[in-house]
């Protein structure tokens, strides 16, 4: 009987490579665009969340300093300014090119903090980018509180 010679074959056929890296292109291909509207998303959110963060600044620095502060947006010129007492300019923030704050209603785009904590209270509808976001001023406790519309 004549022995038959096995041929042990390692390795792929060229044929299973090109299928691998055109599954591996179609992969990346199909997860570029979520990774970024993720990103646009985690922008968008960090913009608001920085906007609130100003209220609450502004409301703890009314208590801690014992002195009425006023944060007052000013969507034309695209800034936020604190003041304190009589007009008293503390703080002035550019708002980002990609933020727009409205107040509801329109005319309330100032928020007044006093010293016990208790404020003039506020609606604001923030818009980063495609998405929509509610910040309000609790005006008997003053407190900020944001969220996704």
């Amino acid at each position: 009987m004549g022995q038959r010679a096995e041929v042990d074959e390692a390795g792929f056929t060229l044929l299973e490579l090109v299928v691998t890296l055109l599954i591996l292109a179609l992969a990346a291909a199909l997860a570029v665009p979520a990774v970024g509207r993720g990103a646009d998303a985690l922008r968008a959110r960090a913009e608001v969340a920085r906007f609130a963060a100003l209220l609450r600044h502004a409301r703890e620095q009314a208590i801690a300093t014992q002195t009425p502060h006023a944060l007052a947006v000013d969507p034309v010129a695209r800034r936020v300014t604190i003041t304190a007492g009589a007009e008293e300019v503390r703080e002035t923030r550019a708002l980002p090119a990609d933020l727009t704050v409205q107040a509801e209603p329109p005319p309330a785009l100032t928020v007044r903090f006093e010293p016990q904590g208790v404020s003039s209270g506020g609606r604001f509808r923030v818009t980063a980018g495609a998405a929509r976001y509610r910040v309000t001023v609790d005006p008997l406790t003053g407190r900020v509180r944001s969220e996704r519309e």
